[in-house]
């Protein structure tokens, strides 16, 4: 299956883990926002191989380099192997399924390979495994959404999921998780023509990356708040993006056409 990435296609990159309070998690995190995945994975390697917590989070990393860059896939599938090998519990396996659903997901959307049935079982056997309350259930329902509407254009299930996932993001007090199901809300909003309320949802998942500092995924969310505006303002936030994506050398690759860069 091969099919170019819409705007608001990003595919699910929210992950199961914050900036967190220690220097550690810090360290990670601000790797992780300007894109040096690898590095912020290095610093999770050496805890990983025994310990579950980290294991799936270096995972979800890699995971996210491929949907970004559309490249590191067998270290991303080392990755996961490690992750599913080390999980302990239900709510440990069920992470680490999500993480090999959101794999396969890419794979598929990208056209690298099309693995949607494999992505659709890895999310199912998640859901079966992680508790009502597991921390990573609002990032399962996201992702269900985006195999909604993205794999079986499915826009009310995308959408119920959506809203599962915004809930839960609340609940956990997740606001980069909340930045996506805003901005994929609206991309949905915007498709049934309800401009003001698109323009909303691009706005507050705009600000929830601007105060996060999550520099890697502000030029997708220019770019989509820049669909529902007025030509001019269009213009300056496409040019906003554009600074961006260069400045990150070409990250995430998807936007290239969206962006009209050579």
């Amino acid at each position: 299956m091969s099919r170019p990435v819409r705007q608001d296609d990003e595919g699910g990159l929210p992950p199961a883990f914050g900036g967190g309070d220690t220097p550690s998690e810090q360290a990670v995190w601000r790797l992780r926002s300007r894109g040096c995945w690898d590095d912020a994975a290095a610093l999770l390697e050496p805890r990983a191989a025994a310990e579950s917590t980290a294991a799936v989070r270096r995972a979800a990393l890699l995971v996210e380099r491929c949907m970004f860059t559309s490249d590191g896939w067998a270290a991303a599938e080392d990755a996961l192997r490690i992750a599913e090998a080390v999980a302990g519990d239900d709510d440990e396996r069920g992470a680490a399924a999500c993480e090999r659903g959101q794999l396969a997901y890419a794979s598929t959307v990208l056209g690298v390979r099309d693995r949607a049935d494999e992505a659709r079982a890895a999310l199912g056997r998640a859901a079966a495994l992680l508790t009502p309350t597991a921390e990573t259930r609002p990032l399962l329902d996201f992702r269900r959404g985006l195999i909604a509407e993205h794999l079986s254009d499915n826009t009310q299930a995308a959408k119920a999921a959506y809203r599962r996932a915004h809930a839960g993001a609340t609940a956990h007090g997740n606001p980069l998780l909340l930045s996506f199901t805003w901005r994929h809300l609206a991309g949905l909003a915007l498709r049934d023509g309800e401009l003001a309320e698109a323009r909303h949802g691009f706005t507050e998942s705009l600000h929830l990356r601007e105060k996060l500092g999550f520099l890697v995924g502000m030029a997708p969310a220019l770019v989509a708040l820049a669909d529902a505006q007025p030509d001019e303002e269009a213009a300056r936030l496409r040019a906003e993006a554009t600074r961006l994506f260069r400045l990150l050398g070409g990250v995430p690759t998807w936007l290239k056409g969206q962006l009209g860069t050579a």
